[in-house]
C-alpha cells in the first residue's frame, strides 16, 4: 500500500478531488451481534505462503514476485475461476519509482472472471495487489499484511462466489506493481477486458488483517458515491471487526486521506466507482516486521467475513 509520502519514498501520481461533504463517523454496532467467523484455514494459509521468507517481498519484477504469482494462479485455477476474456495473465511494462530514482519494471496483472446470474454484462472488479517492497539493506519485507492479507481476503471471496454465484459478472483481480506507482492498476484501467462504461464497481482490499487495535474495516469511497453508503451501513460487524466509513473528504489531509492511497485511485481517476477497503495503520507497516506472526487469525477472519457481506450487500443492490 502507498499511503504517504512519510511513510514510504514511493509516491502515487494520482489526483483526485471530492465533490460533497459528509462527515466522518464510525458506525455502532448492534446490540446482538453474529457470532465472530469461523476460522478458515485456507484464509491464514495463503496469508502465510505468500508473505514466506522465500517470496523474497514479492518486488514487482523479481523472482520472488513470480513466485508469488505462480501460486495465486493455482489457487484461482483450483477454484474453477475461469480467466479473462484475454487471458489469465496482463503483463506490462512500466516506469516505477524505487529509493535510487525511476526504473523500468516488468510487472504481470492475474486475472480471473466468475459469470453474473443477473447481470452478465455489468462487473464488480475485485482488486487486491500482490507485490511488495521486496529486499532491502539485506532484510526481507514478507508484507503479510500488506498485502499478502488482501490477496487472501480476494481468494476467499472468489471461493464464496464460485459456492453461491454472484448477481453481477466479477473480475478477480491480483495486480502487480503498486507499490512502484499503481503500475499495474494503471495499466487495467488502460488496457481492461470488459469496457470500462461495464463496470459498476471497484472494489479493492488492500491490508485486511490487523484491525485489533480499532476494530474497525475502513471504508473509503463513500465521500465520493453517496448512494452507496447506505448499502453498507446495513451491513452488521462481525466479531470485532465493524465497518467505518471516513478518510475520503477534503477535511482528511495527508496519511488521514486515503483516496489516492491504493490502486482504487487509478479506477476512480478512470472515472470508474470505487470503494476501498482495509485497516489503519499500525507498527509494522511497511516494515520487516509485517510478517504473518503478527496476525490474530479470528480478528483477520471477522475481518474478511465483513468484507465478503460487504460484497455480497453492494452486488445485490447495484444497477436495480
Amino acid at each position: 500500500m502507498i499511503r504517504s509520502a512519510t511513510r514510504t519514498a514511493l509516491l502515487c501520481a494520482a489526483a483526485v478531488v471530492g465533490t460533497a461533504c459528509a462527515p466522518q463517523t464510525t458506525p455502532t454496532p448492534s446490540a446482538a451481534l453474529p457470532p465472530a467467523q469461523a476460522i478458515d484455514p485456507q484464509l491464514l494459509e495463503d496469508v502465510r505462503i505468500l508473505s514466506a521468507d522465500d517470496m523474497q517481498g514479492r518486488d514487482t519484477g523479481s523472482a520472488g514476485g513470480r513466485k508469488a504469482r505462480d501460486y495465486i494462479v493455482a489457487r484461482l485455477e483450483a477454484m474453477g475461476v475461469a480467466p479473462a476474456p484475454f487471458g489469465r495473465l496482463q503483463p506490462f511494462e512500466a516506469q516505477g519509482r524505487t529509493r535510487e530514482g525511476v526504473k523500468t519494471f516488468d510487472g504481470v496483472n492475474i486475472v480471473g472472471l466468475i459469470p453474473g446470474s443477473r447481470t452478465m454484462d455489468r462487473y464488480i472488479v475485485v482488486t487486491a495487489h500482490y507485490d511488495h517492497v521486496g529486499i532491502s539493506d539485506g532484510q526481507i519485507y514478507n508484507g503479510a499484511d500488506d498485502n499478502a492479507s488482501g490477496v487472501a481476503t480476494m481468494l476467499a471471496l472468489a471461493a464464496s462466489l464460485k459456492a453461491q454465484p454472484p448477481e453481477h459478472s466479477v473480475l478477480i483481480v491480483a495486480l502487480d506493481g503498486e507499490e512502484r506507482g499503481l503500475l499495474g492498476a494503471r495499466e487495467f484501467v488502460s488496457a481492461p477486458p470488459v469496457p470500462l462504461s461495464a463496470i459498476s464497481l471497484n472494489l479493492n482490499f488492500d491490508m485486511t488483517a490487523r484491525a485489533e487495535t480499532d476494530g474497525r474495516l475502513w471504508v473509503t469511497g463513500s465521500y465520493q458515491h453517496p448512494a452507496l453508503r447506505p448499502i453498507l451501513e446495513a451491513v452488521p460487524a462481525n466479531g470485532q471487526v465493524s465497518l467505518a466509513f471516513g478518510k475520503d473528504t477534503p477535511q482528511d489531509e495527508g496519511e488521514n486521506n486515503w483516496v489516492d492511497a491504493s490502486d482504487h485511485a487509478a479506477f476512480h481517476a478512470a472515472g470508474v466507482p470505487f470503494l476501498y477497503l482495509g485497516v489503519d495503520y499500525h507498527p509494522d507497516y511497511h516494515r520487516p516486521s509485517d510478517d504473518f506472526e503478527r496476525i490474530t487469525p479470528s480478528v483477520f477472519a471477522s475481518s474478511t467475513a465483513l468484507a465478503i457481506a460487504a460484497f455480497r450487500a453492494l452486488d445485490r443492490s447495484l444497477d436495480r
